[in-house]
């Protein structure tokens, strides 16, 4: 199973915008793999657009008298970038901000093209820019504790361009239309139209379309598998529809590859307007991350969870559940709502409750001593039967969720799992129970319980503190 999300652009900060791709193509994949399947998650950088052109063309600007703009060049390229990752945060939005200049758009659109025609200096710029942006994208996405198998990009996908095209043309797939090339994928009983894949543009340039059907060559070659989920906003499901139906039509993909779209609807802030900064400007992710891991921290603090050694690591477990759970437990497609507070609240359908709820049987655990070959009792009552009855749907919920490409399903039965383990806490007497069997079944139930628990919050990429 191949996992295609994340799809950050090098050259810009991640923002807000890439919480969900990550965190639910992360979860996705963890489900995948914890089912036994050899799941790859590739973060499908986007390297080989004009953003590129974009920088090579302002830093030509600022910069004109550096080896990589000068075509005589022969020697060697200085082995350290000209800029750091905060320079490349300035300059990008500058040179994109200039677009709208007929005379600065052509000379970026020229750099793009002589970028991806091999032009050395340009390359090696391009390299510069890849290594400074990926080294700053893999520190944010491991503080999200986010992993990705494969760093692959959009410039991995350029080789294998032009004898697709060339195939395509060749075999009639692909067809002339107002100076372009598209593929015709239109198919009788479509209930909407669907216009043709573009797969070269009148001006010879390849497109989005282009570069993930080179991509679905390279994976078919490479790994042949048997799914291939991709994670991204809602609104391109046109364009994913078009790509599946033109590598179909190709024979890119054989029939028995399932080809799916799992889009996300918008994360938007607490009135229900697009999230912005004070500014109005888009939020950086790691500010969000910050901003929680703040909030968190002045209640862990306020209210004396743990001692001062403890607070920084119990913070982050805790900001990360509060934020990855309240993004989770909404269905992907839909839009949803953030709001701080009540996602790091320690009560209700949040991450922290079931946090909390997990802490709370370590405790007793902790207190009863060894318990892990405990054998489970007949339920003594009414809380221990729904709790036993709870636990059951573990395999069921996983394989639904997995089907429905659904995290919220995971969610959903832990907060349900961790309600039966509370109701079960205060209406059971568990370490004063006087009946020593009756009192092992009660620690070996809970102790599965925090197991499963533990399973699922591995599975939506968050964990649990040791105290709360």
């Amino acid at each position: 199973i191949v996992v295609d999300y994340g799809g950050a652009n090098v050259a810009k900060p991640l923002h807000i915008g890439h919480l969900r791709p990550a965190i639910i193509g992360e979860s996705l994949k963890r489900l995948y793999k914890y089912l036994g399947y050899n799941a790859i998650g590739d973060v499908h950088l986007g390297d080989w657009g004009l953003q590129m052109g974009l920088i090579i063309a302002e830093l030509s600007e600022r910069q004109p008298e550096l080896p990589y703009f000068d075509p005589d060049f022969q020697g060697e390229y200085p082995k350290e970038a000209p800029f750091t990752v905060t320079d490349l945060e300035e300059i990008y939005p500058t040179a994109s901000a200039k677009k709208s200049d007929p005379e600065f758009s052509h000379k970026a659109h020229q750099a793009t093209l002589e970028l991806q025609q091999g032009r050395r200096g340009y390359r090696a710029l391009w390299q510069h820019i890849m290594n400074v942006s990926v080294a700053d994208l893999r520190k944010n996405y491991d503080n999200l504790d986010v992993h990705f198998e494969k760093w692959l990009g959009e410039s991995d996908a350029d080789p294998y361009i032009p004898a697709m095209v060339e195939d395509m043309k060749a075999r009639g797939i692909a067809v002339q239309s107002q100076g372009a090339w598209v593929i015709p994928v239109a198919q009788e009983g479509d209930k909407k139209e669907i216009p043709p894949c573009i797969l070269v543009k009148s001006d010879g340039s390849s497109i989005y379309a282009t570069t993930d059907l080179a991509t679905l060559v390279q994976r078919m070659q490479d790994w042949n598998p048997d799914k291939v989920l991709y994670v991204t906003d809602k609104r391109q499901n046109l364009h994913f529809e078009q790509v599946f139906r033109a590598a179909r039509k190709a024979g890119i993909v054989p029939p028995t590859t399932e080809l799916e779209h799992v889009g996300f609807g918008t994360m938007n802030g607490k009135d229900g307007k697009p999230f912005k900064t004070r500014g109005g400007g888009v939020l950086r992710l790691e500010t969000l991350i910050s901003d929680m891991t703040d909030f968190v921290r002045a209640k862990v603090v306020e209210n004396r969870i743990v001692g001062e050694d403890q607070v920084e690591d119990t913070t982050s477990k805790i900001a990360m559940a509060a934020l990855k759970y309240g993004d989770l437990s909404n269905q992907p497609t839909k839009d949803y709502n953030f709001d701080m507070e009540r996602f790091a609240a320690f009560e209700g359908n949040t991450g922290p409750y079931i946090l909390y709820t997990i802490v709370r049987i370590k405790s007793i655990l902790s207190r009863y001593g060894a318990w892990e070959n405990l054998p489970i009792q007949e339920p003594a009552n009414d809380f221990a039967k729904d709790l036993m009855l709870s636990v059951t749907k573990l395999g069921p919920t996983l394989e639904q969720a997995l089907k429905t490409s659904s995290p919220n399903l995971v969610c959903a039965y832990i907060y349900e799992l961790a309600g039966c383990v509370n109701k079960f806490y205060h209406e059971t007497r568990i370490l004063s129970e006087e009946d020593e069997k009756l009192k092992a079944g009660y620690i070996a139930l809970i102790g599965l319980a925090k197991n499963i628990l533990e399973t699922c919050i591995c599975i939506l990429g968050f964990s649990a503190p040791e105290k709360m």
